[in-house]
């Protein structure tokens, strides 16, 4: 991307907005810090309208959310695991996730076992429809993170990737788990 095209993508109305609003938190008294205030709006902005763009250009045309393909994304690395293991590594509640598998058993993607040592308790797993299911849309998936990303070179994601991570590693504390 040459500067021509680098000025005329920013020149967007979302982020003239953000440049607008970062130069008016810049006038309110401490503890305003306009630095860090455009990092979360910019941040937010973009999770957002990834979300958006995952959910309706793929998995809301397959019946899914995105914290529904989440869910099975994780059964497809974890193999079966049970609901409350899924709630804590997906930053979810314990209903959410129940109410998840729930739809996704009734698409017949997922199914509940029960453990062999414990019968009262269960795991959710894939089936074979919903392995294939997660297989095509995780391919899919891909290809849109990509376009998304593509305006970063491999280091500068690489980068960005570890600096989120540090971001999460320090979040603070009473933050989601």
């Amino acid at each position: 991307m040459d500067s021509s095209d680098r000025s005329d993508a920013f020149d967007r109305p979302d982020l003239r907005y953000a440049d607008f609003a970062r130069e008016r938190v810049a006038q309110l008294p401490p503890p305003a810090d306009p630095e860090t205030f455009a990092l979360a709006y910019h941040l937010l902005h973009l999770s957002y309208l990834v979300v958006a763009d995952l959910e309706s250009q793929i998995h809301r045309p397959r019946g899914w959310t995105l914290p529904g393909f989440r869910l099975m994304f994780k059964l497809w690395l974890l193999g079966p695991t049970q609901p409350a293991r899924l709630a804590e590594i997906s930053v979810m509640s314990r209903a959410a996730v129940t109410n998840a598998v729930n739809t996704l058993e009734r698409e017949g993607l997922v199914e509940r076992r029960p453990l062999p040592d414990d019968r009262r308790a269960v795991v959710a797993a894939l089936t074979r429809a919903g392995e294939a299911a997660v297989r095509e849309a995780f391919a899919e998936q891909t290809g849109r993170e990509q376009q998304w990303f593509a305006a970063l070179d491999p280091a500068e994601r690489a980068t960005l990737t570890e600096l989120v991570r540090r971001v999460l590693a320090a979040r603070p504390h009473g933050a989601q788990d």
